[in-house]
């Protein structure tokens, strides 16, 4: 049965993908703001999707500490579920990106026409100083900055493997700083197609405020995200045990 419906949800993940993709590329050329709302319309639908057909469902916890205007999100990255289910959680995300993506037709196109931040990381420097340049004028809009500090999906549980980009928005923005401990990855493991039931939990942390130190700041941050990741893994894992 968990195959049945992963493999039906699979399906309707894939097909409601193409038809908005290829559908709404009108708003390729339409107001930015149009296109935003697509992909909000994209995430609200596949999340819905997910929950529907196999089971998983989703918790967040801590929206109203959120800031008004502009604030930096420090995210936990564990699944493919994190590209599409935290955007309806915002406002208006300007999502820090690999550079490389703006080549995949259509899902390339849009991350330019959404104006992300795309980062060329073979070029570590001069990426850092563009990604630094190109939060601020996001930010200058009054929009969420939202970064994956590893840089890549990890599994529930991994060693922390935090890239200094974090650090130098932080210092950069001058805004609040959001950090977001989420279990994704439990319910939507890497490199299988098989989706869980149970509940996903996203929970906003306290937001640590502009101006500390960059040694304090990291410290804070980490620590603070680690302990909620772990506790949120935890709480997962207890309840895919309670209810097989």
């Amino acid at each position: 049965m968990l195959l049945l419906r992963s493999l039906l949800f699979a399906l309707a993940f894939y097909v409601t993908t193409a038809l908005m993709l290829v559908f709404g590329s009108w708003l390729l050329i339409a107001p930015r703001s149009w296109a935003m709302a697509g992909l909000k319309l994209h995430g609200i639908i596949c999340v819905w999707l997910l929950r529907v057909i196999a089971g998983t469902k989703l918790e967040v916890r801590g929206r109203e500490k959120l800031p008004g205007g502009a604030y930096l999100v420090v995210s936990k990255h564990q699944s493919a579920w994190d590209t599409f289910g935290l955007v309806p959680l915002f406002r208006d995300p300007a999502i820090v990106l690999k550079d490389e993506l703006k080549w995949i037709p259509f899902y390339g196109w849009f991350c330019v026409k959404f104006e992300h931040i795309l980062v060329k990381r073979d070029k570590a420097a001069k990426a850092l100083k563009q990604m630094t340049a190109d939060a601020q004028a996001r930010a200058a809009q009054g929009r969420e900055i939202v970064i994956f500090p590893e840089g890549t999906r990890q599994a529930p549980g991994a060693p922390p493997d935090y890239k200094p980009g974090y650090v130098a928005l932080y210092e950069a923005l001058e805004l609040p700083c959001v950090p977001l401990a989420l279990n994704s990855g439990l319910f939507w493991p890497r490199r299988t197609l098989l989706r869980y039931p149970g509940t996903i939990v996203v929970e906003f942390l306290d937001p640590i405020p502009p101006g500390l130190p960059r040694k304090d700041f990291r410290k804070i941050l980490e620590a603070r995200l680690e302990e909620a990741a772990q506790r949120l893994v935890a709480e997962g894992r207890a309840s895919q045990f309670e209810n097989p």
